[in-house]
């Protein structure tokens, strides 16, 4: 897919009243959306459809993305909210396809904006696999519309509607890979999960039951199943409440100090400041979509 003009986003897209939501260039070549209301700001990067930044008037950001994070066509970003789609970790019969599949590294058409009765912005961006390349048709060969649409006020509302368009069902693996900004890690706890069976990949996919809240003191690397509740993150300093429809299994992931040193983008201590709770359909929740059918899988983030 081309790189769309800027100048030609903005004259479409553009949106500059009391809110204001504008276009411009990015690193590594990449357009941007940013936009600010009474209520928030967010940046928005058109590859993958990506979440850079959302921060609530008054608040720090809620999303983390690293410090030394690189920005590069074709690649995916650390930190933000990447979308995994149309599949969750490895593909499960080809390894040589990218894990978490490709939503996260081609570019998203931009399809509407528009200012709420509420005053909050919100953008829908499309991705139709039938325009992909040869490559990205090769690993999803049935026909599959996904529609994002992000709602940024004093909540952010991510509803990512997933549309079979193609004559056979087809099975769908996804995940919001939120990244959160917490203060320190060690003194940050997730609750809304205790008493919930997690599959555990540090130690192979173990099965083992979540006992009162999870903290992070070690590498955490988990899959909680049938989780339709809320989630709260607590650093401390605030509260982070994730809530969430069409999902039923949660990943929670920090990849503390060692693992971190080996993936040469997460910054320096990057670790302590960075969790990730990601509402998903992954393992035992994986989707299968009729011919002609939707799913969506809807959350909202709030701070308190």
């Amino acid at each position: 897919m081309n790189t769309p003009d800027i100048n030609d986003l903005n004259k479409s897209f553009s949106i500059d009243s009391n809110q204001h939501l504008n276009f411009k260039m990015g690193d590594g070549g990449i357009p941007l959306v940013e936009i600010e209301n009474e209520f928030a700001t967010a940046v928005i990067s058109l590859q993958g459809a990506h979440v850079l930044s959302w921060a609530p008037k008054g608040e720090a950001d809620v999303i983390w993305l690293s410090t030394d994070a690189t920005f590069a066509m074709g690649k995916s970003v650390r930190g933000g909210i990447p979308l995994c789609w149309p599949w969750f970790g490895a593909h499960e019969s080809n390894t040589n396809f990218p894990a978490h599949g490709f939503a996260r590294t081609v570019l998203w058409t931009v399809k509407q904006t528009q200012v709420l009765d509420n005053g909050e912005i919100q953008i829908l961006f499309q991705l139709n696999t039938s325009t992909l390349d040869e490559t990205l048709q090769a690993m999803w060969p049935l026909a599959t519309l996904a529609v994002y649409k992000i709602t940024v006020g004093q909540t952010l509302t991510l509803e990512l509607i997933t549309t079979n368009k193609s004559d056979e069902p087809l099975t769908l693996g996804q995940a919001l890979h939120t990244y959160f900004n917490v203060s320190d890690i060690e003194q940050t706890t997730v609750s809304g999960l205790e008493g919930k069976d997690y599959l555990d990949k540090t130690t192979g996919f173990e099965r083992k039951t979540q006992d009162g809240n999870i903290t992070i003191k070690q590498e955490v690397d988990r899959i909680y199943l049938q989780t339709a509740n809320d989630v709260v993150i607590d650093d401390v300093k605030r509260k982070i409440k994730i809530e969430k429809k069409g999902s039923l299994s949660t990943v929670v992931w920090n990849p503390w100090q060692e693992v971190a040193n080996t993936m040469g983008d997460l910054g320096t201590e990057g670790y302590r400041h960075m969790l990730c709770v990601e509402s998903a359909n992954a393992a035992d929740d994986v989707m299968t979509i009729a011919p002609g059918e939707s799913h969506t899988l809807r959350v909202c983030y709030s701070v308190s």
